[in-house]
């Protein structure tokens, strides 16, 4: 009689430790997962703007990507946050090239940045107003403010193109058109 309640017991306790084992392997995969992916790859999977390693970059420089629950707009506050420093070193790296010349014997290349200078001004204008309807879940206005931001991105570059020219923007441009895209994607998913 010993003997079968101590084979029972030592199946038992093998079951157990088994069970305890399997659930703590479970616990480290799921713990090894970036809490963005799972976002990332709902925004940026299917997209032809950005892709998902855009998206997981992005937010991750933000520390606040990190403390996000629920409804919570957040992502879609780093993306514009984001955006906004994006537009606004933009404009001083645009400004920086004309005051030192840029473009001083290739009236084509001037043309084209003193256009860009215009869009990301309007950028870095609108941005303030798409971040407070974003706090305020104005998703419409938002998204309005961003896809105007993506196309002014996208015509700076397309300044250069028109002209024949190079583009010192290109990473630039590339940049905000992702990020404002991205934004846009992010609200689409809270709402």
């Amino acid at each position: 009689m010993n003997v079968t309640m101590a084979s029972s017991f030592s199946r038992a306790s093998l079951a157990l430790l088994l069970g305890l084992l399997l659930t703590a392997a479970h616990t480290k995969v799921a713990a090894d997962v970036d809490p963005l992916l799972p976002i990332c790859k709902t925004v940026g999977g299917g997209s032809t703007f950005f892709g998902i390693e855009f998206c997981m970059a992005a937010l991750g420089s933000d520390s606040r990507s990190r403390n996000v629950s629920g409804e919570d707009p957040v992502y879609s506050t780093i993306a514009v946050d984001l955006l906004t420093a994006n537009a606004t070193s933009t404009a001083a790296k645009i400004d920086g090239i004309l005051r030192n010349g840029g473009g001083k014997d290739d009236d084509a290349t001037r043309q084209s940045l003193r256009s860009c200078r215009a869009s990301y001004a309007g950028i870095v204008r609108r941005l303030p107003g798409c971040a407070a309807a974003v706090k305020a879940r104005k998703y419409s206005e938002a998204t309005a403010s961003l896809e105007a931001s993506a196309g002014s991105a996208k015509g700076c570059e397309d300044e250069f193109a028109k002209r024949g020219v190079a583009s010192p923007l290109t990473a630039e441009d590339k940049n905000a058109f992702k990020l404002a895209k991205l934004a846009v994607a992010l609200l689409r998913f809270t709402f």
